[in-house]
């Protein structure tokens, strides 16, 4: 018996670009024999900014935030007749990931889920703003209150604000594509958003499909007034752009157990041969099913190596050393009922040859679900060959094996 198991790590790295940066984004998928039914990708980016500092918000909303280190200034005061807003690039975009391995291409969407940053005034608000505390100062600032969430709704609340004297974090669910304003009501000598942090959501590919390796693709946003991430006309970012990288890990199983002693096939007839010994009636067919667990989570094919290659189609060749008889052994598989061909059928008695037969795929990941390999010499060649025998037993070596490499 060969089983084969393939596990292939390929790294791909993003060629950086002159002003712009990085950020790799990373997800995995790996068969959990606890979940069977949950085949998708988890994240493996570790959060910095806002979800870092306020985990439960984002585990509620289920979102997942980066913090680049972009400065946003503006190129001079900023007065009532002028205004800052945000936008992000909250519409889903398409990002082509290649496996360098196989060449084989996925597509993943990416939208931008939440937007936020930290302005820094150049005086403490109450002063700009004409006395008070540290928050009346931050509300009086704006023409429509402070920053903890944005006019219009499509800048939503994401549940938390902080603030100092001179200073308010925000931080934004961007449902829509919007413009997201804040008028001054007074005037601001200077100010910069310090940093920014964004949310996004995946949708991610069925990695059941997906062969195993490293896929990797990236997609560009522009930073800046009129471009995808937008602090409006007065503040300009200190870099162009962002690239994100994206790596989506696929980590198949396929591993294939045979029972102690499932590797020695004897063929017999039905009821055994004492029957047939006894006085019964010949064989019109001799035959043996041999149950195996498989554990996949990806297509794969299987097929036959003979140590006696009758010229067959289908099946390998058992001989009589003894006589120079010799006769054919075609073996079939049934697999669980969560698998299918190539035509999305159930896997039932498909013959296998020297040729690669299938792909099989798992509709779900399974875990040691039970499948059988029939081996049968048929009604045309049983009767022969019992004539032939000479007393003397027919052998050969016949490998099964399953592959998961379906390129």
């Amino acid at each position: 018996m060969k089983i084969v198991k393939w596990l292939v790590l390929l790294a791909s790295l993003s060629s950086p670009q002159a002003q712009a940066l990085n950020q790799e984004i990373r997800a995995l998928f790996q068969p959990d024999p606890s979940k069977p039914n949950k085949n998708g990708f988890v994240n493996k980016t570790p959060n910095s900014g806002y979800c870092a500092q306020y985990p439960q918000q984002c585990a509620t909303h289920s979102i997942f935030s980066i913090e680049l280190p972009v400065r946003f200034t503006s190129s001079r005061f900023v007065a009532p007749f002028d205004w800052a807003h945000v936008k992000a690039p909250a519409e889903w975009r398409r990002v082509t990931v290649t496996n360098p391995e196989t060449q084989e291409e996925q597509t993943l969407e990416v939208r931008i889920s939440g937007m936020g940053s930290t302005y820094v005034l150049s005086h403490p608000a109450a002063d700009l703003a004409g006395g008070g505390n540290a928050l009346e100062g931050h509300r009086r600032l704006w023409k429509t209150g402070d920053w903890v969430s944005g006019i219009p709704v499509m800048c939503q609340y994401s549940g938390v604000g902080a603030y100092g004297a001179s200073h308010w974090r925000f931080f934004w669910k961007t449902p829509l594509p919007a413009f997201c304003t804040k008028e001054p009501a007074f005037i601001i000598p200077s100010m910069y958003f310090d940093k920014l942090d964004f949310a996004y959501e995946l949708r991610t590919p069925d990695p059941l499909k997906m062969s195993t390796g490293r896929y990797s693709g990236s997609i560009n946003y522009s930073l800046g007034y009129g471009a995808d991430f937008d602090m409006g006309v007065l503040f300009e970012p200190d870099e162009t752009s962002v690239t994100l990288d994206f790596v989506l890990d696929v980590q198949h199983t396929l591993k294939v157990d045979i029972p102690p002693g499932g590797d020695k096939i004897v063929l017999e007839p039905q009821g055994g041969w004492p029957r047939w010994l006894a006085g019964g009636r010949k064989p019109v067919r001799v035959f043996r099913d041999q149950v195996f667990h498989i554990s996949a989570s990806s297509p794969f094919s299987m097929k036959l190596e003979c140590e006696y290659d009758m010229g067959f189609e289908t099946g390998c060749g058992i001989t009589n050393p003894d006589t120079g008889y010799a006769g054919l052994v075609g073996v079939s598989v049934s697999l669980p009922n969560n698998f299918t061909d190539s035509a999305g059928q159930a896997v039932r008695r498909q013959p296998l040859s020297l040729q690669a037969t299938g792909p099989f795929q798992p509709v779900t990941y399974a875990e040691r679900k039970p499948g059988t390999l029939h081996f049968e010499v048929g009604s045309n060649q049983t009767g022969w060959l019992i004539d032939n025998a000479g007393d003397k037993p027919y052998r050969g070596n016949i490998t099964v094996i399953w592959d998961s490499d379906v390129r």
